[in-house]
């Protein structure tokens, strides 16, 4: 999910305050969770945060022995916050990738998913070249004609991007220079704008769009091919200060368990009606 520019020059900019942790007895921790990227976690009618990771986040501080307590924050300060020692994990399908890997650490992944266009169904721009396939790319990968293809089909467009992700990052890459980019500060306030006709596209994550789609009731699809790989890092995973190596250990030894005893599985099968571990 969601590298950008935002986000991480705040990151940055924070790291030289980034609290000291000691090494120690980690009893109670705090989550936090955006509450606003369904299905990977949303917030209830009564203010509960739900969902993928909130579900899974249960059996993980369960297994690691730990008390979590659940907060919601705003997405695009997530990575500062957590460096001033606001709360201590971020689990909100943060993908790791090498440039957030300078100012966090990360345990292994948990999920691993494709990204993908949308766009209204009976739209022009719908059942775009290499619609129903998926392929995969690699970080800074150029020349590839499936995407080079979909540059002159959005030649002009205006695509809607959720602020901060590495989708955001993908899409000014590639498209830039010929489509106007507009950014929003949930993925929700942007499909409400393409639900709507106020933005051509959107771009996000497969699973957060499938999603998107039943709220529009149908009438929201994807085009063009999905687009997985390495270009999106090995997953989704916690985020962690550097120097709390321990927990992020305990939380590595959680994670493999729910992963091999198929509890990943069926939590991502229940959310997302589909398995989305990552694959080895």
């Amino acid at each position: 999910m969601k590298l950008g520019a935002i986000l991480l020059s705040g990151a940055l900019a924070l790291s030289a305050f980034t609290v000291p942790a000691l090494a120690k007895d980690w009893k109670t921790v705090t989550i936090t969770l955006e509450g606003a990227y369904a299905p990977w976690n949303l917030t209830n009618a009564d203010g509960s945060l739900g969902g993928f990771e909130p579900e899974l986040a249960k059996v993980l501080c369960e297994r690691a022995k730990l008390e979590c307590k659940l907060v919601a924050s705003d997405w695009d300060g997530m990575i500062p916050a957590l460096n001033a020692g606001k709360f201590d994990v971020i689990m909100d399908a943060l993908s790791i990738t090498e440039e957030r890997k300078k100012v966090i650490d990360f345990t292994i992944p948990y999920a691993a998913t494709p990204a993908a266009f949308a766009t209204a169904k009976d739209s022009p721009l719908a059942n775009a070249a290499g619609t129903g396939a998926t392929i995969t790319m690699t970080p800074g990968q150029t020349g590839v004609k499936e995407v080079d293809a979909l540059k002159e089909t959005f030649k002009g467009k205006t695509i809607g991007i959720q602020a901060a992700t590495v989708y955001a990052k993908f899409v000014y890459d590639n498209f830039g220079d010929i489509a106007t980019i507009r950014e929003y500060k949930t993925a929700g306030d942007r499909d409400l704008d393409l639900q709507s006709g106020r933005i051509d596209l959107g771009f996000d994550d497969a699973t957060v769009l499938e999603h998107a789609f039943e709220t529009a009731n149908g009438t929201l699809a994807f085009t063009g091919p999905q687009i997985a790989g390495p270009i999106w890092g090995p997953g989704e995973g916690l985020g962690i200060r550097k120097a709390d190596t321990d927990l992020r250990d305990k939380f590595n030894v959680a994670i493999q368990s729910a992963l091999d005893d198929g509890t990943v599985k069926t939590l991502s099968e229940k959310w997302f009606k589909m398995d989305i571990s990552p694959r080895k």
